[in-house]
């Protein structure tokens, strides 16, 4: 597994250089006697989690305390009632019973544990009564064992330890997890310790919301540009608006160029809007790729997320109603990616779920990759928010889709364009990806720096010290 200095010097932004200047690997190592620990600093103990915990099942009597939430990503944090779903139901009466917690303790939630949703609590309160709790002796430091308890190697071994048949099912009981070895360095250094990874996840977040922010600028960017060719705010040949407009009759679209054709989007394509099947197949380990709304992304359909493999049979059956083929366009009709849209740009065989729509234009009329940018621009991404209806989620029907106003010029103007926008709009993309890979690669160089410095392949104690 690559290193986290290695992945140090990969990060063009580099943020922990000057903090792990001072980190080095200890002076001496012993043999854990446990396999999947290896080495590790000569002056630290191996000792089972039952020595360090005890289970705490104290309820609430009113329900009146603030409602904690568990997270892989987060850890524990509070969670908001006010947020549309299930929680919005919860009243003080229904957390009557709920578990209480104190700053400090230990939460896991047990059925999501092997996956790192457990963490130390900042705060009091209560969490659900499937959850465990645990309080630290005091010869503990909670933090350090936050970081080392959701680390890569502990996250491993709880999937391993847990009891159940298959990912799904997996539980961490109390018994399992007093059987659990921990890694325990002398209390000051669990201190120091949980002080740097502090220190330096803290930089590293905000490089991540840094380059996070520098994406959301960019795509502003993107869809102002994007808006003005496919509104004729601005005519790409000249540089300067057209001469003559008139009123489109659509809100969100406003006054369009006089020559511009506007239509809703079933008049612009060359056969009906329709859906993939919405009986769930069987899934193979093999076979013809079948994909779901959560393929959809910015740079088109990602193979990668498919929802697994169906047999040719069912392919060609389900083919009868929709066959996918290049320059087809997908709009997702429901979730949280409602709206969002993708073009293929394969020739293999695939097939889609009811939850995809899949739009087919002439392209003696329309250019598919302009229409891909219509679709994706702010005017007809407002009509689509304006159309959903929710039930428990938005939902775009058919009806509505078909009936998306959409304005375009002639195929040559088309051309013009799209040619125009591609020239304009590569440098953003680029400068986009460049910052989502920097992104991941600080991700992935936190989760390694964690790693590397609760199962001691670093010394962080005389970095700790010059920290603030």
């Amino acid at each position: 597994m690559t290193s986290s200095e290695e992945l140090r010097q990969r990060s063009p932004t580099a943020p922990m250089q000057q903090v792990t200047a001072k980190a080095w690997p200890y002076p001496a190592y012993k043999d854990s006697g446990v396999d999947w620990l290896g080495e590790v600093p000569e002056h630290w103990r191996i000792q089972r989690v039952k020595y360090l915990l005890e289970e705490c099942d104290t309820r609430s009597s009113d329900g009146n305390e603030e409602l904690l939430r568990v997270s892989q990503y987060t850890g524990v944090t509070l969670r908001n009632l006010t947020c549309n779903g299930d929680e919005s139901n919860l009243s003080q009466a229904s957390l009557v019973g709920y578990k209480c917690v104190e700053p400090n303790d230990l939460v896991i939630n047990i059925m999501l544990a092997w996956n790192g949703s457990m963490g130390i609590s900042q705060f009091h309160g209560i969490t659900s009564p499937a959850y465990c709790v645990y309080r630290f002796n005091m010869n503990s430091h909670p933090w350090y064992f936050h970081y080392l308890l959701r680390s890569l190697v502990y996250k491993a071994r709880i999937k391993a330890i847990s009891t159940g048949i298959v990912e799904s099912r997996l539980r961490l009981y109390t018994d399992d997890l007093y059987r659990l070895e921990a890694l325990v360095p002398p209390l000051p250094e669990q201190a120091a310790i949980a002080h740097f990874l502090d220190h330096a996840t803290q930089r590293i977040q905000r490089h991540i919301q840094a380059k996070q922010k520098l994406i959301k600028l960019l795509e502003e960017q993107k869809q102002v540009i994007i808006h003005q060719a496919v509104t004729g705010q601005i005519n790409v040949q000249t540089g300067q608006p057209y001469p003559v407009y008139k009123d489109s009759g659509v809100e969100w679209l406003e006054r369009v160029p006089e020559h511009w054709e506007v239509l809703s989007l079933k008049r612009w394509v060359s056969t009906k809007i329709t859906d993939g099947p919405h009986e769930t197949p069987d899934f193979l380990s093999a076979g013809v790729p079948f994909l779901s709304a959560e393929a959809v992304c910015e740079v088109g359909l990602d193979f990668g997320r498919q929802r697994g493999f169906i047999s040719q049979k069912v392919h060609e059956m389900y083919c009868r109603k929709c066959r996918p083929q290049r320059d087809d366009i997908f709009m997702c009709k429901s979730g949280a990616t409602t709206g969002k849209v993708a073009i293929v740009e394969t020739d293999d065989e695939f097939s889609i779920w009811s939850p995809l729509a899949l739009i087919r234009v002439d392209p003696r009329r329309v250019m598919p990759k302009l229409l891909l940018r219509v679709l994706q621009s702010r005017y007809l991404q407002g009509q689509v928010r304006d159309t959903w209806s929710y039930g428990t989620q938005p939902n775009l029907s058919m009806y509505a889709m078909e009936r998306l106003v959409i304005a375009l010029p002639s195929l040559d103007e088309q051309r013009a364009i799209l040619e125009w926008l591609d020239s304009l709009l590569l440098g953003l993309y680029k400068a986009s990806e460049l910052a989502r890979r920097e992104i991941n690669l600080l991700h992935e160089y936190r989760t390694r720096l964690i790693a590397d410095v609760v199962t001691g392949k670093l010394d962080v104690r005389e970095a700790a010290a010059r920290l603030p």
